[in-house]
């Protein structure tokens, strides 16, 4: 039987549960019912702070889009090239998505969990820094040149993301991917 509600931030506690669910089996693991008995509260309590398994798992994902922007400034803080700090961009995506592989195929996957009506999301945070960075580097162009060169420098640490949680490019860690996403970075800077 569950413990009563005692927890003084359930809404964090069935995000945990529900976090350990993703990484054990992915979206399809996580139950609104499995969380609370983890979180140790009724099997109704969840539902006071979300509604359905999609509105769980859109908070997972959006809090991945919170860390991954909180990664991406710490990564550039400090550095005043503006090249130098989207490659500090990148290298922090990458090394994101393999410190949290199950966050990331959420986040960027494509059986995306419904917004729920009203909330306040990361994702334009997240998004708003690449771009804003990739305009620090090409200057004042207007927003369709600016779209697509945005799309650009995603496009490559997103690759190598993939092409490493997908197995064909193989790093021993988050730290050698790190150091790889940067080598790549560099290489297409220099390369004629």
């Amino acid at each position: 039987m569950a413990k009563a509600y005692h927890h003084g931030d359930l809404r964090t506690a069935l995000l945990e549960a529900a976090a350990e669910l993703l990484d054990e089996g992915g979206p399809e693991a996580v139950s609104l019912r499995e969380c609370a008995r983890r979180a140790g509260v009724s099997h109704a309590a969840p539902y006071r702070h979300f509604e359905t398994k999609d509105a769980l798992l859109f908070a997972l994902a959006d809090e991945g889009f919170g860390w991954l922007a909180e990664s991406g400034a710490k990564a550039m803080h400090g550095i005043r090239n503006a090249r130098d700090r989207l490659d500090a961009y990148g290298a922090a995506y990458v090394r994101f998505a393999i410190e949290n592989p199950a966050r990331f195929r959420l986040m960027f996957g494509g059986a995306q969990p419904a917004k729920p009506a009203v909330a306040e999301t990361n994702g334009p945070r997240a998004y708003a820094l690449l771009r804003d960075s990739v305009h620090a580097v090409i200057g004042d162009v207007d927003d369709e040149e600016l779209d697509a060169a945005t799309a650009a420098a995603w496009s490559l640490p997103h690759g190598l993301a993939m092409l490493i949680l997908d197995g064909r490019v193989q790093v021993p860690n988050a730290r050698a991917a790190e150091r790889l996403a940067r080598e790549s970075f560099s290489y297409w800077r220099t390369s004629k």
